[in-house]
């Protein structure tokens, strides 16, 4: 998924419905491009997922709302409530954290 080229405000995502992955980074961050292949992966056996991939720096307020303080972070949200945030993990681990996500939200957490 390619960044969007309007940040949606923390109100929109507040106000958001179903599973949603919030990942932010930068363009250029050797960790996250490191973890593109397998996330691109998980997403693909989660297309109930919404992800949205968010360009973070200084000053930008949505990242700053949600912590961030490395690259990647992902905050895996559903119907607007944070369930989990991930903090730069290793790609080997981000495919098992993903599927635990998809697990809660299946179960309705």
């Amino acid at each position: 998924m390619l960044p969007l080229s309007t940040e949606p405000t923390r109100e929109e995502i507040d106000q958001s419905t179903g599973p949603l992955l919030l990942e932010f980074g930068a363009s250029w961050c050797p960790h996250c491009q490191a973890i593109q292949a397998d996330l691109a992966k998980s997403l693909a056996e989660a297309p109930e997922v919404r992800h949205i991939k968010i360009e973070d720096g200084p000053g930008r307020p949505l990242g700053r709302s949600f912590r961030v303080k490395l690259w990647p972070t992902f905050v895996l949200m559903r119907n607007g409530q944070i369930i989990q945030s991930l903090v730069r993990p290793a790609p080997e681990i981000l495919q098992a954290e993903i599927a635990n996500f998809l697990a809660l939200v299946r179960q309705g957490a």
